[in-house]
């Protein structure tokens, strides 16, 4: 799983079946300093988040599809959480 943080919103006209009414983000993988990280990436939304929002991601194929109930959909990247908090412990460095 990784943190990252929404930057959009992608609507497609013509889809996959399987993706029907499923809500498509655009998010941005984050470091553990909150920095953007790696490239931006293409995600099914199960919870409801917004533009602007941290949320926690599963980046795995298969266990994402799981993850949203889409088990047959070609998912590589699910929406799972809405982070509210991170305490890191800043010593471990």
């Amino acid at each position: 799983m990784r943190i990252a943080r929404v930057v959009g919103n992608v609507v497609a006209t013509q889809k996959n079946t399987k993706l029907d009414g499923a809500k498509l983000m655009l998010i941005q993988p984050l470091s553990p300093a909150d920095e953007p990280e790696g490239n931006e990436l293409l995600a099914v939304d199960s919870v409801g988040a917004g533009i602007g929002e941290r949320v926690l991601v599963v980046i795995e194929g298969k266990a994402a599809g799981d993850a949203v109930g889409r088990r047959t959909a070609p998912v590589d990247a699910a929406i799972i959480g809405i982070v509210d908090a991170v305490d890191a412990d800043e010593s471990r460095s």
